[in-house]
């Protein structure tokens, strides 16, 4: 007996001790956590240094993996303290770390080379070219994007170099996780740094729609996960580390009953009543989207979970149950002390008993008698395979000493197995002192090639690589690659070797191993999260000649970051906010209608622009940030970023001229995040 059920790794979340214990003792393979900083879910109650290491020893004692969530982006003022973290993260045993940042990975590569390091599924990382780019980065898994279809994810692991985890159950973001930037432009509380506020589950509404626009019903694949795995996905994840004890325990059992083949629609009722936002979805994986996977907390899911239903799942994870076959050896002889050897797997150990054996006053020991002593290991996660006697019994022990040899033999295993593994510690890695050379060259990025005026000269002009041909000026010019590439990489990468353009505007690591192949020149956009100088440092290792800094940096944090590289930050623009596959609009009417050109509508009728492309939708902020009057406060910098998206071709030629003029804001603007920064 295994916890792993063929290969299959059910893995749960744990936001503190009870939903350890839940998670654990209901069957879990592995389960992952956060320490109090630098993790997505940093208003979970999560685990102080003490319970961190306790937590780590109650899971290896049953076999059971601890996966360390440290996937924020993080800032230059906080890479010493994350440096401490990975250090004891390692030392006290945990088996893998998920990660987000890019220098958090070059950390953590540099300080314990031996840990393994997984891709959060907040890199946004799901074709064939990010996965081997992630290879090369050092990882050995990837957490794969919600939104792939169950064809995308079959692909994927045919050819994946990389052991793939797949989330099958739990909330379900509007947003490709790692691309939103919704709660931190509305109230500074940043989901990439774990205190999303979810303004989206709030009403948003389309022409014709739900009036909940962006609140997507809870995913549930539990059901399919035989047939994942029959695909080659490792490990199974469920979603909720501030969820309750109990729907820890139902989802996990739900995934063992789905795991053996009993998945039912009761298991899926109680799960329901658990929790839900107007049911479950299946959408992406079918690839059936639209209004049917639109849902929200209802009054009718929130009384659902009742006394009753709580006290089921209770019951589950009350007491130890077996996780492993031991094979027990005894022998014993009159004058000296009996032995006990307890084989379970590759690990064996003996002991002794407290007494000698004598010669028996009335009866020797039965075999029957040792039998039934040694196979006594309920309220362990031991179950007696075998008790194998060596020669023949002629001499008297009491149970009592039998007992204790078989307490002590468990025990000693149970130690043997929470031992924490010894790795290498090495210094963190200091980020690469280099100066901005405060070129100031200007980017451009456009929506279409319709906005672009001819008379741009002075700077890089981006455009669609799908639109690039209608160009009418190829001077200065570069491509973007889709912010969603999903299943279409085969085609962006026919129409990338095909383009003469070689400057490449790059959204994720999908697209700079992308333009990497097609020998093109990455230039990394905001939307790749680049917060630190080390994160600098792994770009340029990466491969990605200059990067534009994260909209989530302050004007005074961009000036402590030394890059290797030309750095860039964005100075005007309307922000993405969201990056969906599920276009919002769609609720309300067709594509020909919207000529993917729409918006969404907040409780406060502010309006936001939907604008769609290439099988994704892009969701913008109200207003642009507007920096021209405000340009001699940015520190040194190499790179300008103009972002134009619903602008027509005269509002972008004045707003240029007002750039080179340092005027004031004529209509609505933001100062996005330069100043007020996120939390």
């Amino acid at each position: 007996m295994t916890t792993q059920r063929n290969n299959i790794e059910i893995l749960a979340p744990v936001g503190n001790e009870e939903m350890l214990k839940a998670a654990v003792l209901s069957g879990a393979d592995a389960v992952y956590l956060g320490l109090p900083d630098f993790n997505a879910r940093r208003n979970a109650q999560n685990f102080t240094e003490e319970q961190f290491k306790n937590a780590i020893e109650y899971c290896h004692r049953r076999g059971v993996k601890v996966h360390i969530t440290l996937n924020t982006l993080i800032k230059d003022s906080e890479l010493e303290t994350a440096a401490i973290a990975v250090k004891k993260i390692c030392l006290f045993g945990a088996d893998a770390v998920i990660v987000q940042d890019l220098g958090v990975a070059k950390l953590i590569h540099t300080v314990c080379p031996e840990i393994e390091m997984h891709a959060s599924t907040q890199l946004s990382t799901g074709t064939l070219f990010g996965l081997h780019e992630l290879k090369k980065l050092g990882f050995t898994r990837a957490v794969l994007p919600r939104e792939l279809s169950v064809e995308e994810i079959k692909e994927l692991c045919e050819k994946s170099p990389l052991d793939l985890e797949v989330f099958v159950h739990g909330a379900l973001c509007m947003c490709v996780s790692g691309q939103c930037l919704m709660s931190a432009v509305l109230g500074s509380r940043s989901g990439n740094r774990g205190l999303c506020a979810q303004p989206c589950r709030l009403p948003f509404k389309v022409q014709n729609g739900t009036g909940h626009d962006l609140s997507l019903k809870d995913l549930s694949l539990i059901e399919y996960i035989p047939k994942l795995a029959e695909m080659g996905v490792c490990s199974f994840k469920i979603e909720g580390r501030m969820k309750r004890p109990e729907y820890v325990s139902a989802a996990v059992t739900a995934c063992k009953a789905a795991a053996g083949g009993g998945y039912s629609p009761a298991v899926q009722k109680d799960l329901e009543d658990l929790f839900s936002r107007s049911g479950f979805t299946d959408g992406y994986y079918k690839s059936m989207l639209g209004r049917n996977m639109f849902g929200f907390r209802e009054k009718e899911n929130v009384q659902s979970a009742t006394k009753e239903l709580l006290k089921k799942y209770e019951a589950v994870y009350e007491k130890e149950q077996p996780r492993y076959n031991v094979k027990f050896k005894f022998d014993g002889k009159i004058g000296e002390k009996a032995s006990l050897t307890s084989l379970c797997g590759e690990k064996s150990v003996t002991v002794n008993s407290d007494m000698l054996c004598e010669a028996p006053i009335n009866r020797p020991l039965s075999p029957d008698r040792v039998t039934d002593a040694l196979s006594k290991c309920g309220g362990t996660q031991f179950e007696a395979e075998s008790v194998e006697i060596e020669g023949e019994i002629d001499y008297s022990l009491p149970i009592s000493a039998l007992n204790a040899m078989r307490r002590s033999a468990l025990e000693m295993l149970e130690k043997d197995m929470a031992a924490p593994r010894e790795r290498k510690i090495f210094p963190a890695p200091l980020p690469t002192d280099v100066e901005s050379e405060n070129l100031r060259k200007k980017y451009f990025r456009f929506d279409s090639c319709e906005q672009m005026p001819e008379n741009i000269k002075d700077g890089v002009c981006f455009v669609p690589i799908e639109d690039y041909k209608l160009c009418k000026s190829k001077e200065n010019l570069g491509v973007e690659l889709p912010h969603g590439m999903f299943g279409n990489g085969e085609k962006v990468e026919k129409l990338l070797a095909q383009c003469p353009a070689q400057t490449v505007l790059c959204h994720t690591l999908d697209a700079v191993a992308l333009a990497k192949k097609c020998g093109k020149k990455p230039v990394a956009s905001p939307s790749m999260n680049i917060l630190n100088s080390l994160s600098m440092d792994k770009a340029k290792e990466t491969g990605i000649c200059e990067a534009i800094i994260s909209s989530e940096c302050t004007l005074d944090n961009f000036g402590k970051i030394s890059s290797p590289i030309p750095k860039g930050i964005t100075v005007y623009g309307r922000l993405p906010l969201m990056l969906t596959r599920n276009c919002p609009v769609k609720n309300g009417k067709s594509c020909s209608e919207c000529k993917r050109q729409s918006d969404i509508t907040d409780r406060m009728g502010i309006k936001f622009p939907v604008r769609c492309r290439m099988g994704y939708s892009e969701i913008l902020n109200s207003r642009p940030v507007y920096l021209a009057d405000r340009m001699r406060e940015i520190p040194p910098c190499d790179i300008l970023f103009f972002n134009f998206t619903v602008e027509g071709k005269t509002e972008v030629e004045e707003i240029i001229n007002a750039y080179k003029n340092g005027e004031k804001p004529r209509a609505e603007f933001t100062r996005g995040l330069l100043y007020r920064g996120v939390e």
